[in-house]
């Protein structure tokens, strides 16, 4: 079995968020990042787990700059096999979503797996778009995954219950909480994260589709406002005009 975990960093949630270049950028100065959660609690360590179950090797791949190269050995000292880094600047997702892409079709993995979304951005966009670049079947927001042979079955929630979903061959996934529990490295991962091979992969020539126009930051939280219990109409006004709570 050949898992290929694409994985991205994101701000630890402890970081001071700030914007510069007249809020057309983050600043990424002082900045501890971390693995996007979602790719590693749950991607990679269910990759690591069929992996294990089943035989195979699990690759990381992140598209990005050298600087990355901690986050990636980090995924390597939880577990994969190896890594590659697409030498790219990630300018949106789309064109994320083709080095990707390009990577991926010359290398015949049985699954590719990714988490919902980054928490920086929150787009859920790049394992779709790698899908359909692809031309392989994709399932969103998967919280099980199992594998018998040469069939998938996956998992998700959905209103009202849970969508079982059946794929034969490659395909793409990303994945929700409840796919796996996270694995904290051990001092042998981490040792041994530094032999494993790391691989830098060219960009392929692309171009961004989309830029960003302005970031700003959610206004500060105001004071607490207490409402009489018998003035309802103050209320579902404050609710609804102040709080758009309804």
């Amino acid at each position: 079995m050949k898992i290929l975990v694409c994985i991205s960093k994101a701000p630890d949630t402890t970081a001071k968020i700030a914007f510069t270049d007249g809020n057309t950028k983050f600043d990424e100065n002082g900045v501890q990042f971390i693995v996007n959660p979602y790719d590693e609690w749950y991607a990679l360590v269910r990759g690591l787990e069929l992996k294990e179950a089943n035989g195979g090797t699990v690759t990381v791949l992140n598209v990005g700059g050298a600087e990355n190269d901690p986050v990636i050995r980090k995924a390597l000292a939880i577990g994969a096999d190896d890594a590659v880094r697409i030498d790219a600047s990630t300018t949106d997702a789309l064109s994320v979503a083709k080095q990707i892409a390009a990577y991926a079709k010359e290398q015949s993995y049985d699954m590719i797996l990714c988490g919902k979304e980054t928490i920086d951005y929150n787009g859920s966009q790049v394992a779709g778009m790698v899908a359909e670049l692809m031309n392989l079947p994709y399932v969103s927001l998967a919280t099980k995954l199992d594998v018998n042979g040469s069939t998938a079955t996956i998992e998700r929630d959905v209103e009202g219950g849970v969508e079982v979903v059946e794929v034969s061959g490659a395909f793409v996934l990303s994945a929700a909480k409840g796919m796996a529990e996270a694995r904290i490295p051990n001092m042998r991962g981490i040792m041994a994260a530094r032999t494993k091979p790391l691989a830098v992969v060219p960009a392929i020539e692309t171009s961004a589709k989309t830029s960003i126009k302005s970031f700003e930051l959610p206004p500060a939280k105001s004071a607490c406002k207490l409402v009489d219990a018998a003035n309802v109409e103050e209320l579902v006004n404050l609710l609804h005009n102040e709080a758009k709570a309804i």
